[in-house]
């Protein structure tokens, strides 16, 4: 479906394509409407079955470029699916169970339904994860304590997606792995949407003050400030956006780490560990990929050698749009990383 919310958010890529295009001797050309689809025109393969003097074509749309199989990029989005190819080939996937809308229920003839995924939540013991299984962004990703907490996130979930994930959570520090054809291309630890007190203004405040850095970075990010899930963080934390947090107090505000709910985010490419870029870059190839955000939970740091770790999912389409802007030597990262995907695509 198409809105206008969109319009801005995924801009970014195509301005991008559209600029470094004529360093590979390509052109970009967009749809003039939305800007969010656009064709990636290659000179010099004249012929039949060629698209002609200007050569062969490449599509994208949002951040879905026209590089990664069809097959592959669709069990990639259904997170129950691909981590159970992963467990299966070895992998160490965060485990979990589906369960489903009510009119979902009924139109497959099940019944693994909201109260099912309660009893389910409560025999693994809470706090449980909870996610819808199609979604991207920490859109719907809640850490939930108890039932009211509970059916709240879940027909949240329902709201736009017919089946959700519940999961026991695992700890530890949140990583993102970019790869492209076998190369590490960025890693960058995200850190979840917080702010640091200064002895005199209120979380709220804080919060605030953090979206206008967002604002001055142009960054798309909008701090949702009546999320549910930041009052239950506080809540468990005995705060309130109303509390005033010791000078250098650190608050935590979601417990998803990612960058369009307001996480910050550190590069470690230059740190990362070998044995995760061959995991990273296996995982990408197993999966029948050739260019993957591998996300990782580690119970330690990426530059130490693997041994307490989880892959918490992939993603076929890792949108770096609100990476790109959290910082100048960022955007230099994406750019280089896209110039290499525009390569690629001439394959």
């Amino acid at each position: 479906m198409r809105c206008v919310k969109y319009k801005s958010e995924h801009l970014i890529l195509a301005n991008i394509l559209k600029r470094l295009a004529p360093r590979v001797g390509a052109r970009v050309v967009l749809e003039p409407e939305w800007r969010i689809a656009g064709q990636i025109r290659y000179p010099g393969r004249v012929g039949p079955g060629r698209a002609g003097k200007d050569g062969h074509n490449r599509y994208f749309r949002y951040n879905t470029l026209d590089l990664n199989p069809v097959g592959a990029s669709d069990i990639s989005k259904d997170k129950d699916y691909a981590a159970f190819f992963m467990r299966h080939m070895g992998y160490p996937a965060v485990r979990g169970k589906t369960f489903f809308s009510q009119e979902w229920c009924e139109a497959i003839g099940s019944r693994r339904d909201i109260k099912a995924a309660l009893s389910y939540a409560k025999k693994i013991g809470f706090p449980v994860i909870v996610k819808p299984n199609s979604g991207s962004q920490g859109v719907g990703v809640a850490l939930v304590h108890n039932q009211r907490e509970f059916f709240r996130a879940m027909k949240l979930i329902f709201r736009n997606d017919k089946v959700a994930i519940v999961q026991k959570p695992v700890s530890g520090r949140d990583y993102r792995i970019v790869v492209l054809d076998k190369t590490i291309i960025s890693a960058y630890e995200r850190i979840p949407l917080n702010v640091v007190g200064d002895g005199k203004a209120t979380i709220l405040q804080l919060l605030k003050k953090k979206q206008h850095s967002f604002d001055a970075l142009k960054r798309d990010t909008r701090i949702k400030f009546k999320d549910p899930r930041i009052a239950n963080k506080l809540k468990s934390q005995k705060l309130s956006l109303r509390s005033i947090p010791k000078k250098g107090q650190q608050i935590f505000l979601l417990d998803n780490a990612n960058l369009s709910t307001g996480g910050d985010s550190v590069d470690v490419t230059s740190t990362i560990h070998p044995a995760f870029k061959k995991i990273a870059v296996k995982l990408t190839r197993d999966m029948g990929l050739r260019l993957c955000g591998v996300d990782l939970m580690i119970n330690g740091i990426i530059s130490d050698p693997p041994k307490n770790y989880w892959i918490l999912e992939i993603n076929a389409a890792p949108g770096l749009d609100h990476y790109v802007k959290t910082g100048k030597a960022q955007e230099e990262i994406v750019e280089k990383l896209y110039l290499k995907v525009l390569k690629s695509l001439n394959r």
